[in-house]
């Protein structure tokens, strides 16, 4: 064995020995069947120890053969998830869809999992989640295509490819992970060996491969090594799209910290924190969904793809340690979030609304009894209603206020969302000073609480509307013609109502204000009043240089270059001027821009505007190294 090797194993054997005393079970190659992707053992064990009404009535209607009915049925259930159709309909087929919405067979249902009930106030549903049967295989041969039955049969025959570790929840696969060791092989390693051999179909005999094909397969996929994470929820060769799946440093940097312990991996938090069984559950059963985005191109036809969304790091963690603290403080707090442009916050604050929805306390009454969403994106408003369709597969739960949808007024359909408590109410920041007063002003309202969530400013606006937010608000009067942000509006609503007890804030923003961080920010010592050693700081932080880095925006100061260079340049080129054709000209210059578009910088632009502010009828002035 290489050293290499050597040192993988070591890795791969210390992550399964931190797994298992995290609970998971320990599993083995040959009890799974690779025709179907199931670890048969623990679907049929986990049906018949925790419902076994429902298995007797199965074997009434099959008194023989029972097990391979259910099993046949769970797989034609599992094959409907078709990759290439697009379909909402479609969301309850699959690995995702089985596990959500369990399986029916005749006059039988079954759950193939259970997953934390929202409140201990259902003893039989804790009981069925504390039997649950989280597995790991290592070292698992995959494909059905690499036996030598299936050569005998058809005289093809697959390579026999292993994956490091693939995880099973009651006998479905849910996870994937190669691991790498940074001795000699860096993570990049792992993905091209997703990109290049773990292929969806297999290419010696062209059929799927039922753990890895898209919705019927394992969901997530995971490239670690010891110091990143990364993952793909759709294998596609080298088609294959990998996210980074890393904390960031303390410095706002992308990948991760190395421990002060020796003994540790920066990567650990993957299996020590995120795949623990309970954390996986709760992934499983809010947060992962079909996205489905419609585009169109610039001919006019409209195409559909289908993303299956698993969340990223900070987007995990920021809405846990949100709902976290809700549960734990309790209503009439505030939390600022500054999450970066590219990192994914609409679905955090999809996240954060149906988990703060669906929040009870002890007792078994509503944390919430409602959540408001303040925002201008319709994006948003779609978003959230799907997303929320597919964890509770209920209409109902999003309401959105405003003037095209229902009947009556706008205060009207207000005033009636907040007394019927609907679950979650989608306003815009317009709307939003009147939801307060509709709440200050009801005795019934002001015993309830409310979850309210801010988008950051998208747009602002100026003109008459301003100027009565302004007035509704009690903004100072200083600057009557300046533009007003959602991020001021909300600043000033909030700021001009005293703190309550019943109402709990958490604002979105990638680059809060003073004002905003004063507003919702909170204090390191919340026992000593603000000052320069003790200012008011963010709740959760994904930062623009990590975002920068792991490639999700651009750096807009890359290509930065001052005046006084760029002016250098400019008589550095008249000095050298000569005259051409100009259409020629123009054609040069304009075909070069093209190439360059999306590198163009302020050099190129004052080079631009150097040639046009010269430009004299048939002649143009232009420097000779150009072309």
């Amino acid at each position: 064995m290489s050293r290499d090797a050597t040192v993988e194993a070591v890795f791969q054997n210390e992550i399964i020995a931190q797994m298992q005393a995290n609970g998971w079970l320990l599993g083995s190659g040959d009890q799974y069947h690779r025709e179907t992707a199931l670890y048969t053992g623990d679907v049929l064990g986990f049906v018949k120890q925790t419902q076994p009404k429902e298995w007797a009535k199965l074997c009434k209607v099959f008194p023989s053969d029972s097990e391979q009915h259910f099993i046949s049925h769970l797989v034609t259930q599992l094959n409907k998830a078709d990759p290439n159709a697009i379909d909402k309909e479609l969301r309850s087929y699959g690995t995702l869809g089985v596990l959500r919405h369990g399986l029916k067979i005749r006059n039988a249902r079954f759950r193939l999992c259970q997953f934390m009930p929202e409140h201990d106030l259902n003893p039989d549903a804790l009981a069925r989640y504390k039997e649950n049967r989280c597995r790991l295989v290592p070292e698992l041969v995959y494909s059905p295509y690499a036996t030598d039955e299936h050569l005998a049969e058809t005289g093809k025959k697959a390579r026999s490819w292993r994956i490091d570790l693939v995880l099973f929840i009651n006998g479905l696969p849910v996870s994937t992970l190669e691991l790498k060791s940074e001795f000699k092989q860096s993570v990049d390693n792992a993905i091209r060996q997703y990109k290049n051999t773990r292929l969806p179909k297999d290419p010696e005999t062209v059929k799927p491969e039922p753990l890895l094909t898209f919705k019927r397969g394992a969901l997530v996929h995971f490239a670690v090594s010891q110091y990143q994470v990364y993952m793909a929820t759709r294998l596609a060769g080298a088609d294959t799209f990998f996210l980074p799946f890393n904390k960031g440093t303390k410095e706002g940097g992308a990948g991760n910290d190395i421990p002060d312990d020796e003994n540790r991996y920066a990567t650990d938090y993957l299996w020590n924190e995120v795949l623990l069984p309970d954390n996986l559950l709760n992934i499983l059963a809010r947060y992962v969904h079909l996205e489905i985005k419609e585009s169109e191109d610039w001919e006019g036809r409209k195409t559909k793809k289908e993303t299956l969304i698993f969340p990223r790091y900070h987007q995990w963690d920021v809405v846990r340690k949100l709902i976290g603290a809700a549960r734990n403080e309790g209503s009439g707090h505030r939390y600022l979030v500054q999450h970066s442009a590219g990192s994914g916050k609409s679905n955090s604050i999809a996240w954060t609304a149906h988990q703060l929805s669906t929040l009870y306390k002890d007792d078994g009454d509503k944390q919430f009894h409602s959540v408001v969403v303040i925002t201008d994106r319709t994006v948003l408003d779609d978003q959230l209603q799907d997303t929320i369709y597919q964890f509770e597969h209920a209409d109902g739960v999003v309401g959105r206020i405003n003037n095209k949808e229902g009947q009556g007024s706008k205060s009207e359909k207000l005033a009636s969302a907040l007394e019927n408590a609907q679950p979650i109410i989608i306003v815009t920041i317009q709307t939003f000073p009147f939801v307060l007063a509709a709440i200050e002003s009801s005795t019934n309202l002001q015993k309830r609480r409310y979850a309210i969530i801010a988008d950051e400013a998208h747009s602002s606006q100026t003109g008459d509307t301003a100027k009565k937010l302004k007035e509704v608000l009690m903004v100072d009067g200083e600057a009557k013609e300046a533009e007003l942000s959602a991020e001021d509006k909300l600043n000033a609503s909030v700021a001009a109502r005293r703190k309550s007890s019943n109402l709990s804030y958490f604002a979105f923003t990638a680059t809060p204000k003073a004002k905003t961080l004063e507003t919702f920010g909170r204090l390191p010592d919340p026992d000593e009043p603000p000052s320069k050693k003790n200012l008011p700081q963010a709740f959760h932080v994904y930062s623009m240089r990590q975002a920068i880095e792991e490639g999700f925006i651009l750096d807009v100061l890359k290509n930065y270059t001052n005046y006084k260079v760029a002016y250098k340049l400019a008589q550095k080129i008249a000095a050298t001027d000569e005259e051409v054709d100009s259409k020629r000209a123009k054609v040069k210059v304009g075909r070069w821009v093209r190439l360059h578009e999306h590198n163009i910088s302020q050099k190129v632009k004052v080079i631009v505007q150097h040639f046009e502010g010269t430009c004299d009828g048939a002649a143009v002035v232009r420097p000779r190294r150009w072309w």
